[in-house]
């Protein structure tokens, strides 16, 4: 481990029963840096962040924060700020009070003017004095997150923190938190079941299946060069096409696509994973594919095509939604945009 690495989790393995939680997983985080673990439910996404936390005890492998092996020590000797999808409030303390409390609980001084200062870091310093049962859902989060940054943790954990809350408060609230952990400059590791929040959020992203990472890299990396069918079939939408081997890449509906990575075997005959944005619907009165539906979804709207026996998703702009009447006769162009091929590991 060297100077750049905040965390460093190491081969860590986890078994409950005779399911591998975790599987030998190795994760570093960066000082500084806001990595999003995603994943289908039982990937071990997590447990990993319980591990860390000292929640969780491993089976094997070490816990490394700042150069220090901590894989033995409890909980409370981690310095970890934590928030949890349940706001874990105390109902007869004020929202100041809460924050306080744990500044108290770790014999930080300064307890008010730290506590004022994190409030006002949320935006919620006006309702300091309320509590829990005054404040909304996301105004009580506010106040969970402001509590596990008034410690100034070494690390901050944040395990579905926005998950009970409504669609339009939740993508407020993320924002929110990109902005303060940028701030701040907390390493963090958020552990979430959306894609979009975890793609809007992550300075990296991490897909897992079955305990190990598929993928790790920017999120732009992983929605558009998926490292496997998985990720990619996971992340995102895509649409299964047949396609035919050809040199390095595999043609599809008549064009010609890169591969994400390079096809193995001997099979000329793939499937294609496609995204419905690179799929581009152009009327045509000939067109052998037919508009089933056009769902208007604000900034894009979501076509889908009957070609044979085949459905395929497109994702166009809003403003043609018109053209694309249920019934159209209609032809598919695909953009050469690399793709991943079902099947690969």
């Amino acid at each position: 481990m060297n100077g750049g690495v905040a965390v460093h989790l190491q081969g860590l393995r986890r078994t409950f029963g005779t399911v591998h939680a975790l599987d030998g997983l190795d994760l570093e985080l960066h000082p500084g840096e806001l990595i999003a673990l995603l994943g289908p439910s039982g990937c071990g996404k997590t447990t990993a962040l319980r591990v860390l936390a000292g929640l969780e005890d491993a089976d094997s492998g070490t816990v490394v924060v700042d150069g220090k092996d901590i894989t033995g020590l409890p909980a409370n000797r981690r310095d970890m700020g934590m928030v949890f999808q349940a706001y874990s409030l105390f109902p007869h303390l004020t929202a100041r009070q809460n924050v306080e409390f744990g500044l108290r609980l770790r014999k930080r001084g300064a307890d008010k003017n730290r506590a004022a200062e994190m409030l006002e870091l949320v935006g919620i310093a006006s309702h300091a004095d309320r509590y829990p049962h005054q404040l909304s859902g996301g105004q009580q989060q506010r106040v969970a997150l402001a509590r596990a940054l008034a410690i100034r943790p070494t690390v901050l954990l944040l395990d579905e923190p926005l998950s009970a809350l409504d669609a339009k408060v939740r993508v407020q609230l993320r924002e929110e938190i990109k902005r303060i952990q940028t701030e701040v400059g907390t390493t963090t590791l958020f552990v979430t079941h959306d894609q979009e929040e975890a793609l809007a959020v992550a300075d990296r992203v991490g897909v897992m299946r079955s305990g190990r990472l598929e993928q790790l890299g920017a999120p732009a990396d992983v929605y558009l060069s998926p490292a496997t069918a998985f990720v990619a079939d996971f992340v995102g939408l895509s649409n299964r096409l047949p396609g035919v081997l050809k040199g390095d890449g595999v043609e599809v509906m008549g064009t010609a696509l890169p591969l994400v990575t390079p096809a193995s075997g001997d099979k000329t005959q793939v499937t294609a994973l496609v995204r419905p944005e690179s799929v581009d619907v152009v009327p045509d009165t000939d067109g052998p594919g037919k508009v089933l539906t056009a769902s208007f979804l604000g900034p894009f709207s979501r076509v889908i095509v009957q070609v044979g026996d085949a459905l395929v998703t497109a994702q166009v702009a809003s403003g043609r939604v018109t053209e694309l009447a249920p019934g159209t006769r209609v032809r598919l162009e695909i953009r050469p945009v690399a793709v991943a091929l079902e099947g690969t590991s």
